[in-house]
């Protein structure tokens, strides 16, 4: 068996810069999605580019072999521009690379139909309620396939058929190589349909699958869309069936790479992003967004940020805490309310429960971190590094200047601004003695 995916369109209805086949499906581009359906049937796969063929040469797998159809003129003159990649010995299969929800089960299916009835080519159809704009499937009374039937060239008659044309087929690779110089650009567009090449060729098979959305085209940003909601609720779905407790699906979202365990429980308004992995038994939101983290077992974060954070077992994040790249918490760590991290690592044990900014820091076991503290990391032309060991004791309200290190079991005094580095055990004290001058509101006052 070999695949080609068709991906040469500029997808002018999108209005964007961006390839058509780029714009991402859960996370992932479109085309990714077909290329991961057809992984299992073939090794060969060839995708058809040319509108923006170098940009969306990037993004696929090193397997997947490239053919460039210079001009757009229509579907059969792109398999032409693959034709040195069919084997005549082999079957080809031929489908979009903007049908981000085809299934590979169903391709299977329709392979072994094309295998068991000896067809030269075998079509997936399907039925719509609305099948404007899809070319009709025209079968005889005995309920075989005499044609298909474009909408624009359909009699009132035929626009009545519901069941469609899908655009995949699979084809015996000589039959396709023989047909495919046969075909003539005799229509309105004047341009070759792959479908005159069906036309074309005898034993005909039709393969119909009652689950429509599956071959949904996206072609503008409603179909990308509604893509987006089908595809989303497969994922969850997923996710619940193993396990997963998803409290409200409509308001959960959840992208294709993302991993969770079982009896993890997702509130609403919560977005895992890219390669999260969120381990067993943990409370997620609601209201947190959660980016290429990777987060342990019995994990709770609520209304919270977190991009590129590892984070360990039995720790809580939140609400308003935000973790920025490079943060590793320890297990049983803390951190509160507006707290954010970045570039740093927390020890075991450690708290950090209210309004703290730890930027290049690192924290050894059982620190607690007062309410206010910042350590103050960058100088204006780099970024310095904080060091707090182990038992340290951090006062409400504290500046710590980088770079200085607490020692193990330090205190800080409330409201201090440390910039030198304070031994272990020791107590540091810096902020000015305060001063109280009696009465001196009233005579003020007498004297204005």
């Amino acid at each position: 068996m070999r695949i080609i995916v068709l991906a040469a369109g500029k997808g002018v209805r999108m209005k964007s810069k961006l390839p058509k086949v780029l714009h991402p499906v859960c996370g992932k581009p479109m085309l990714l999605w077909v290329i991961d359906a057809v992984q299992d049937l073939s090794e060969h796969i060839c995708v058809v580019l040319g509108h923006s063929a170098e940009q969306v040469r990037q993004v696929l797998p090193p397997h997947a072999e490239v053919r460039i159809q210079n001009e757009q003129l229509g579907t059969a003159h792109a398999v032409m521009s693959a034709q040195d990649f069919i084997d005549p010995n082999d079957d080809v299969m031929v489908l979009y690379g903007d049908m981000p929800l085809v299934k590979k089960e169903t391709l299977m299916k329709v392979v072994d139909q094309h295998k068991n009835d000896e067809n030269y080519v075998t079509i997936i159809s399907t039925t719509m309620a609305d099948p404007t704009g899809y070319g009709r499937i025209v079968r005889d009374p005995a309920g075989k396939f005499l044609k298909i039937i474009e909408e624009t060239e359909a009699s009132d008659q035929e626009k009545m058929i519901k069941e469609i044309n899908t655009g995949i087929y699979v084809f015996k690779g000589k039959a396709l190589l023989e047909t495919l110089p046969k075909v003539k650009p005799d229509n309105a567009k004047g341009e070759y349909y792959l479908t005159d090449v069906v036309c074309l060729l005898d034993k005909v098979g039709i393969h119909r699958v009652d689950d429509s959305n599956q071959f949904l085209g996206v072609n503008d940003r409603v179909q990308l869309a509604l893509a987006q909601k089908l595809k989303q609720r497969e994922i969850l779905e997923r996710l619940m069936l193993n396990g997963v407790t998803v409290v409200d699906p409509d308001s959960t979202y959840v992208e294709a790479d993302v991993e969770v365990g079982c009896d993890t429980v997702l509130y609403p308004m919560t977005f895992l992003l890219g390669k999260t992995k969120i381990g067993e038994q943990c409370v997620i939101g609601p209201m947190a967004r959660i980016e290429n983290c990777t987060v342990g077992n019995r994990v709770r974060i609520i209304s919270s940020d977190c991009v590129g954070a590892t984070i360990e077992d039995d720790v809580s994040v939140g609400p308003f805490a935000r973790l920025r790249e490079g943060t590793v918490l320890k297990s049983n760590v803390k951190i509160g309310n507006f707290v954010e991290v970045r570039n740093s690592k927390i020890g075991s044990r450690s708290k950090a429960q209210h309004l703290t900014y730890l930027g290049d820091a690192t924290l050894g076991e059982d620190v607690n971190v007062g309410a206010g503290t910042i350590t103050c990391n960058f100088d204006g032309k780099r970024k310095n590094p904080t060091f707090i060991e182990d038992e340290a004791f951090i006062g409400s309200n504290s500046c710590l200047i980088a770079p200085v290190r607490i020692g193990r079991g330090a205190f800080v005094a409330a409201g201090s601004v440390i910039t030198e580095d304070v031994p272990e055990w020791s107590l540091a004290i810096a902020r000015s003695r305060q001063t109280v001058k009696p009465g001196w509101v009233i005579k003020k006052r007498e004297e204005s």
